[in-house]
């Protein structure tokens, strides 16, 4: 077997490259923005995560895997708010530190939830591998523009509340700082007991080739889902309690339930409807999202 295939075939080299890639990508980004010498904290961020995806997607070429970029997504907001932190440290407040923490959270339980699934290298995430079917030798350019920039771009945006929290002016913590407070933390946990649901449901071999239609997804087809877009609209709630003229860092909330909406789930529906029998069924009579709400 040849390094490359050992590289491929365990899970620990797999986990160590992508780690090594994320520091890499961290020292490079922020090389780049000091020589930029740029002063407006969106710039700075904006060129850092650019830079960073960059880098991550070299190293995806590099070991032929896109999935090699799956953690960058929930490894990012948590970097942008300790930006913040960072830049404004001298007048940390309730709400960035509340936020920061929700935030880790958030990356702690989707990160995690890649790793503990992920066997290496081996394996590709099923989109990818559809997108490497259907558009042959362009798939690389493919790859950097929709796996790669595509989601760096929905995540700059989806953190755009962040800037509001950290502007002086902002209004003290109240009470629509505890409503993104439930909204956020509910976000998260309901992702997390969904994952846990479907891991366990997947764990038993009985339960091959069927449908998930307990817990959770008895009342919603992707209540991960629901609690990753949650998430990003109570970020935004922080925003609109720090300053209601920002009320427009909701764009990036709005760009991502679009994405979820449009583009995610009708991808991993048209995979189940073709695995799983009985999936047409489940669909007719569970709600997308919200329960009892338009399926």
């Amino acid at each position: 077997m040849s390094v490359g295939d050992r590289l491929r075939a365990g899970r620990v080299p797999g986990v160590v490259i992508s780690i090594v890639a994320y520091v890499l990508a961290l020292v490079v980004a922020v090389s780049v923005t000091r020589a930029a010498g740029l002063d407006d904290p969106w710039a700075v961020l904006g060129l850092a995560t650019l830079v960073g995806t960059v880098v991550v997607f070299a190293v995806s070429v590099l070991v032929d895997n896109s999935s090699m970029y799956d953690p960058y997504w929930s490894l990012q907001p948590l970097a942008l708010a300790l930006y913040y932190i960072w830049t404004g440290r001298e007048k940390i407040d309730a709400r960035q530190i509340v936020v920061t923490v929700l935030l880790f959270l958030y990356s702690l339980r989707l990160t995690s939830n890649f790793y503990r699934d992920w066997p290496g290298l081996s394996k590709e995430d099923f989109r990818y591998v559809s997108f490497r079917e259907r558009f042959g030798r362009a798939y690389w350019a493919v790859s950097l523009f929709g796996i790669h920039l595509f989601p760096t771009v929905m995540v700059y945006l989806g953190c755009l509340p962040l800037y509001a929290l950290t502007r002086s002016g902002a209004a003290g913590f109240g009470w629509l700082d505890a409503i993104g407070t439930m909204v956020t933390l509910g976000a998260v946990v309901l992702a997390f007991v969904a994952d846990e649901q479907m891991r366990r449901f997947r764990a038993d071999p009985a339960n091959k080739g069927r449908v998930m239609n307990a817990g959770f997804w008895a009342h919603s087809r992707h209540p991960n889902y629901l609690g990753e877009m949650a998430t990003w609209w109570g970020l935004w709630l922080f925003a609109l309690a720090a300053d209601p003229g920002r009320w427009w860092t909701g764009a990036g909330a709005l760009a991502i339930s679009v994405m979820f909406v449009f583009v995610s789930i009708p991808m991993m529906e048209g995979r189940i409807m073709a695995t799983r029998g009985g999936y047409a069924e489940y669909r007719d009579q569970t709600a997308m999202l919200l329960p009892h709400s338009i399926r």
